[in-house]
C-alpha cells in the first residue's frame, strides 16, 4: 500500500486534520508511516510504554507524550526490535530515543525530539489509550496518524 504524502493529504482533507508544528526528528528505517493512535503518558519512564509494545500491534502507531524530556530515552533498539515483532507501524515520542543508528535499521517509523544515551527508569508511573496533546494538537486513541518527512497529521 502506497503511503500518501500528508502535503497531498494536508490539500485534500485539511479542514479534518490537525497538523503538528512542533519540529520532530526521522530516526526510524521508515521516514513515511501511519495507522491508528494508541498512546502513553509517562515521564522518564518506559515501562508501560515498553509493556504495550511488547503486545500485538495491528498496525498501530504509538504516541508516547514524554513531557518533551530529553534527560532520559524512553525508547531504544530493545524496544523498538519488539515493537517491529509485534506489528506496530511506529511511533512518536515526544522526548528522547536512544540506540539511534539501530532504531534507524529497523523497518519501523520512528519520530522523536532527540535522543540521549541515558535510561530512563522502569518504574510503571503514567498512563495508557488516554488523550495527550502534543505542540497544542491532542492525539484521541483510535484516530489515524500519518507521518512522514513534512510532518504529522492526525484526525480532528
Amino acid at each position: 500500500m502506497a503511503q500518501i504524502s500528508t502535503a497531498d493529504l494536508y490539500d485534500e482533507r485539511g479542514h479534518e486534520l490537525q497538523s503538528v508544528s512542533l519540529q520532530f526528528q526521522n530516526i526510524g528505517g521508515l521516514s513515511g508511516f501511519s495507522g491508528p493512535v494508541r498512546t502513553v503518558r509517562c515521564f522518564q519512564d518506559n515501562a508501560r510504554l515498553k509493556e504495550l509494545l511488547s503486545s500485538p500491534g495491528d498496525g498501530a502507531v504509538l504516541v508516547i507524550d514524554g513531557g518533551g524530556s530529553l534527560e532520559t530515552a524512553l525508547v531504544g533498539d530493545v524496544i523498538g526490535s519488539l515493537a517491529v515483532d509485534n506489528g506496530w507501524a511506529g511511533i512518536i515520542v515526544n522526548g528522547a530515543i536512544r540506540d539511534r543508528v539501530a532504531l534507524g535499521t529497523l523497518p519501523f517509523g520512528v519520530k522523536a525530539l532527540g535522543s540521549n544515551p541515558a535510561k530512563s527508569t522502569k518504574t510503571g508511573e503514567g498512563e495508557t489509550d488516554v488523550p495527550v496533546e502534543i505542540g497544542g494538537v491532542v492525539f484521541q486513541p483510535g484516530a489515524t496518524v500519518w507521518c512522514d518527512e513534512d510532518g504529522i497529521l492526525v484526525e480532528s
